[in-house]
């Protein structure tokens, strides 16, 4: 969902409101404000807050430069090989579904990296048109576990995730308990990556294994958890307006993406925004 709720406040004069079923959104009060105007102290509290923040309607940053630099103010970045931004565009040829235009599972990022960001911030350069799909979907794991039927959650809690992934920038294996604590709040929260169904054409899948259950209970496993994960009253599926600028609690939330029209004009950056102290992954093994 998509639409907003109640006005709740100003921010340096630009209002802000409630969205649905969770995140807050902050409209620019005049077109193409400077995202300057809003201090970061204030953004980031709103952001752990209310897990996802959307700024719609100021002005850059215009190009990937503009982006880190605005994304410094927010703390340490988690470099990559590639450096700090990445390029989300479909490719002419993929060797991975994160440049293809297909369905992308429910994950959390980081999960195969040495440090596990605090925030995504994505900042959209060119939206796909209406009716093209490619809506980035995003779960508040924290409520689907307040809002469990116990006997599920109970199941969740007794398995674990092996997930080994390789792919031009790493060659790792990470395992994690489906339930696990915020590192730095303590509530549970849910570390999970999202088994594609099957027949579901797929670039590059990662290698699961789920354990802690007898093997016959892993099916009402996997369906008793995505039906939460995909509940209305937990997903918000972001269609992107050119100019958004969303900011990710990643330690709370999954996210993923579903398909969009192959050449579509989808293109987003990705900054990985590092807590303080970093977070040194508790998951990976290699």
């Amino acid at each position: 969902m998509t639409t907003t709720s109640q006005d709740t406040g100003r921010i340096s004069g630009h209002p802000h409101r409630l969205m649905e079923p969770f995140g807050i959104r902050v409209d620019a009060g005049r077109p193409g404000a400077p995202l300057a105007e809003l201090p970061v102290a204030a953004l980031r509290e709103l952001a752990r807050r209310h897990h996802l923040l959307l700024l719609r309607g100021f002005g850059g940053p215009a190009s990937a430069a503009e982006l880190t630099a605005y994304c410094e103010g927010w703390g340490e970045i988690g470099m990559w090989p590639f450096g700090a931004v990445l390029e989300l565009v479909e490719h002419e040829d993929p060797a991975d579904h994160i440049f293809d235009h297909r369905y992308v599972p429910l994950h959390w990022d980081g999960m195969y990296r040495s440090q596990v960001p605090e925030f995504q911030i994505f900042h959209c350069v060119a939206a796909p048109g209406t009716g093209d799909g490619g809506r980035t979907t995003f779960t508040q794991t924290a409520a689907v576990l307040r809002e469990a039927d116990p006997a599920d959650r109970a199941r969740w809690e007794r398995v674990t995730g092996r997930y080994r992934r390789a792919m031009e920038f790493y060659d790792s294996e990470a395992v994690s308990p489906v339930v696990t604590r915020h590192p730095d709040r303590g509530f549970p929260v849910i570390r999970y990556n999202e088994p594609v169904p099957p027949g579901t054409p797929f670039l590059n899948h990662p290698d699961l294994e789920f354990t802690g259950l007898p093997a016959a209970e892993l099916a009402e496993f996997h369906r008793s958890l995505q039906a939460a994960l995909h509940a209305p009253r937990h997903l918000y599926a972001h269609t992107w307006h050119s100019g958004d600028l969303v900011i990710a609690d990643n330690h709370t939330l999954l996210h993923g993406r579903e398909e969009f029209t192959s050449r579509a004009p989808r293109h987003l950056r990705r900054v990985h925004i590092l807590g303080s102290p970093p977070l040194d992954n508790p998951a990976l093994i290699r």
